[in-house]
């Protein structure tokens, strides 16, 4: 064997022990790439070492901070409480209504947060206090609420969209946002259909009415919260500001509307709030450091290059590679975690898809949709693990619950795989 594929065993063999052995991903994927650019020679190491720093360099990753905080502060200032509300008035007095309360609240919560676990975590205990109080099974429960806090991935603002965009070279954030919005409706309309087929079946009670004023009093309240993804996307789609300059105001926007409209938040709790998004921050921006070490040696042995080759020799048919890509994605997503997941495999799969010519942004989306159902499923399940946690629950009972979930976020991860209107047509209508 020649020098490169030995590096290449190493790289991914000491990669996957690693993670066997559960070292954090952050350092599995560091120290693959120390041993592989110690066998590759010294020149190579201190260029890896390099390209820690450079992996976090970037103007645009400026956003993430931003709208991880932004997110922290409605969740801290009681948005979670008025979303639920909301949705409630608009759904609630439907057989089932609180699961539909649940699916329409995560749409909304969503578009704020874009953290599938921040969702679980805010939204999480307000609903299923609801709904097991109200005689709905708590598997079922905790399964409605995980399965529907995987929109916020799709839905913008997600930040991980911004990750993908720049592991792909620098997409516009823009095109990658709007394209996430059918795909998130989608995905919420499917939710409601199968929601509606197992509370009819199972006869779990309808929620309360709301006079016209009371409905008027509630919208109103929950309307300032959702405004946060309406300033972000008119002003990143209609170019008048920048992804990361929208993320700033979401901040000031939030923390205005904390503190002096809902005055849920106090200017002391700004630094515990502050504290608890900088955590987040450094978890994400390790992963981004370490990942983009890790794909330099992917690119400098032409591992992208290798595997598009092998996968367009397995079959000429686009909709064979595709099957093949998104099976792929779906049993990586039971492995790893959603960020460095996007790091490492958009540089080896965006140019396969590129040969079939997918659009870019098109894949970013699918990615995505593969990502919310990895996020459900152990072994490195996080929104499972977190609403298990938060319900009390085992597992075990959820992942049965969670099975009808499964086959309907895979029948929408199917739509938009092989109907590319669902993500482009809003991208080609309203950006060029």
């Amino acid at each position: 064997m020649d020098t490169n594929t030995i590096a290449v065993i190493i790289l991914f063999t000491a990669f996957m022990i690693f993670m066997i052995l559960r070292v954090p991903v952050t350092f599995s994927m560091l120290g693959a790439c120390v041993l592989t650019a110690l066998y590759m020679g010294p020149k190579y190491a201190s260029s890896v070492f390099l390209r820690f720093g450079d992996g976090v360099q970037s103007f645009s990753f400026l956003a993430i901070p931003f709208f991880i905080f932004a997110g922290d502060i409605m969740a801290a200032g009681g948005i979670s409480d008025r979303l639920v509300k909301v949705a409630d008035v608009l759904v609630g007095r439907f057989r089932g209504g609180l699961a539909y309360v649940n699916v329409i609240a995560s749409t909304f919560f969503g578009g704020i947060s874009g953290s599938p676990t921040a969702d679980v975590s805010s939204l999480g205990p307000i609903e299923m206090n609801m709904m097991t109080g109200s005689g709905y099974d708590k598997d079922f429960t905790v399964a409605v609420t995980v399965a529907t806090a995987t929109q916020a991935l799709i839905i913008p603002p997600s930040h991980n969209m911004i990750i993908y965009g720049m592991a792909a070279g620098g997409l516009s954030t823009g095109r990658l946002f709007l394209a996430g919005i059918v795909p998130g409706l989608l995905l919420c309309a499917a939710m409601c259909v199968l929601v509606a087929r197992i509370t009819k079946k199972r006869g779990y009670p309808r929620g309360p009415r709301y006079t016209f004023k009371e409905s008027v009093r509630i919208i109103c309240d929950g309307f300032l919260g959702v405004m946060t993804i309406v300033i972000i996307l008119l002003g990143v789609c209609t170019g008048i500001f920048t992804t990361t300059e929208s993320a700033a105001i979401a901040c000031v926007y939030a923390l205005f509307i904390t503190l002096f409209v809902y005055r849920t938040v106090r200017p002391s709790d700004i630094w515990k709030i502050a504290k608890k998004s900088l955590g987040t921050l450094a978890m994400v921006l390790s992963i981004i450091a370490a990942a983009n070490a890790f794909c330099y040696l992917m690119s400098l042995m032409q591992v992208p290059a290798k595997i598009t080759g092998l996968l367009l020799t397995v079959s000429d048919n686009k909709y064979v590679v595709l099957l093949m890509i998104n099976l792929l994605l779906l049993v990586l997503g039971c492995f790893m975690d959603v960020a460095p997941m996007i790091l490492i495999v958009t540089p080896i799969l965006l140019p396969v898809t590129r040969a079939l010519g997918m659009d870019p942004v098109h894949f970013g989306i699918m990615m995505m949709m593969n990502l919310a159902v990895g996020s459900l499923t152990p072994p490195v399940g996080t929104t499972l693990f977190a609403g298990c946690a938060v319900g009390d629950i085992s597992i075990e009972k959820v992942s049965k619950a969670l099975v009808p979930f499964y086959a309907v976020m895979v029948i929408a991860l199917l739509l938009v795989t092989f109907i590319p209107a669902f993500s482009m047509a809003l991208p080609n209508l309203l950006m060029h």
